[in-house]
């Protein structure tokens, strides 16, 4: 068949194909399709492991048991089991490998095995151009993060832009921070007392539920006493 005569046809058949007048015959596909040796979850079975309540749609508590009540492991061998149980919710969680690589970087060999409670300390602060924030432990830093202000923070108030940081913090080391005991310095002082508060505006409440999903304490650290911070957030 000539190109041109190649060219007319397929015209054609598009044509008809748009007005339905035929359809594709998927036959001789199927017979090299490889069929999927493992079954597809079912979206019943799905639904079977998440709970709904009035604070919303979560994952079944009994679901998930063993994960939580997992002991510390102690060698390796023990990380790595953890890492195969908890490995079936990676469908389920956003962002699961960058989570767990704190976990999956003590499995590599040139690594040293250690498993320690030290608590994380967190500087958070917030000016007018930007959030910053710096993560430490043992008084060693481990990582700087800093952005500007989007176009709606720009009218927010003194309070809440201080509380935007310690958000910002908490949202981006959630695989160091989740979980651990977390010692969060600012230089807004009325921050410290963010718990006992009573009178809270919408977008208050909403920070603080997530900051309670964190064993956090706040704590008053003078800007002055730390450049390092303040100039993370210009």
């Amino acid at each position: 068949m000539a190109p041109t005569e190649l060219r007319e046809l397929k015209s054609q058949l598009q044509e008809l194909l748009k007005k339905g007048f035929i359809r594709p015959n998927y036959r001789q596909l199927n017979r090299i399709t490889i069929k999927n040796s493992y079954p597809l979850l079912r979206i019943d079975d799905l639904f079977d492991q998440l709970k709904v309540s009035a604070e919303g749609v979560k994952v079944d508590p009994s679901k998930i048991q063993a994960v939580v009540e997992w002991r510390p492991p102690k060698s390796p061998t023990g990380v790595r089991s953890f890492l195969g149980l908890a490995g079936y919710y990676r469908r389920f969680v956003k962002g699961f490998s960058i989570i767990a690589s704190p976990l999956t970087k003590l499995l590599q060999k040139e690594v040293n095995f250690i498993w320690e409670g030290k608590e994380y300390v967190v500087y958070s602060d917030a000016s007018r151009n930007g959030l910053g924030c710096i993560l430490m432990q043992k008084g060693k830093v481990i990582y700087y993060a800093s952005r500007k202000l989007k176009p709606h923070e720009l009218n927010y108030l003194t309070h809440d832009l201080e509380l935007a940081a310690v958000v910002f913090a908490l949202k981006i080391w959630p695989h160091y921070l989740y979980g651990e005991t977390c010692h969060i310095f600012t230089d807004h002082k009325s921050l410290k007392y963010l718990g006992s508060q009573k009178k809270l505006n919408l977008r208050q409440r909403r920070w603080l539920e997530l900051i309670k999903d964190y064993d956090w304490t706040i704590d008053y650290h003078p800007g002055k006493a730390n450049v390092v911070i303040d100039a993370l957030s210009q």
